[in-house]
């Protein structure tokens, strides 16, 4: 006799999302949509993702998450503050009737293969925003851009899961 197969970390996120009927939005960079392409693969995820940002460009993540400027311009994307702000900006961006989702989960690193400023391959930052709190994780993952993109994705969801547990 077997078993059901276990949830995968996105439908666990979806289901503590739904089971405390929050909403989320999600902002990436290096992660390039697989977070929220992760999350949309979930039967009922439509419940509690109202929607996903992918702001590549550095200039996207003031415009459209209001990521601070002059912390853009002081250490570029690819920093810790950046990703919680990601995390905070992306809830008011996917606002619905003025409402903010109440989770914003983002991504920003350097997926290689070469950096841009001088900071290692595969170095990685995590935000997570939840109503009273953020959190952030730094990583400095190896392998290739895949394999870099892929354990961020995974540590995306680490955190999310953590963080609502608290």
């Amino acid at each position: 006799m077997t078993g059901a197969a276990p949830l995968s970390e996105a439908a666990r996120l979806v289901a503590a999302l739904r089971d405390r009927g929050w909403t989320l939005g999600v902002a990436e960079s290096l992660t390039g949509g697989a977070v929220a392409s992760e999350i949309v693969s979930v039967p009922g995820a439509s419940a509690v993702l109202r929607g996903a940002v992918v702001a590549y460009a550095t200039p996207l993540k003031h415009t459209l998450l209001g990521v601070d400027a002059t912390l853009l311009a002081a250490h570029g994307p690819v920093h810790p503050e950046v990703a919680v702000q990601m995390a905070e900006g992306v809830r008011h961006a996917v606002a619905v009737d003025g409402q903010a989702a109440d989770a914003g989960i983002a991504t920003t690193g350097i997926a290689g293969p070469d950096s841009p400023d001088g900071q290692p391959v595969g170095t990685v930052h995590i935000g997570v925003a939840v109503p009273g709190r953020t959190r952030s994780a730094s990583h400095v993952f190896t392998g290739s851009r895949a394999d870099i993109r892929a354990q961020a994705t995974a540590a995306a969801f680490a955190l999310a899961l953590a963080t609502l547990r608290e």
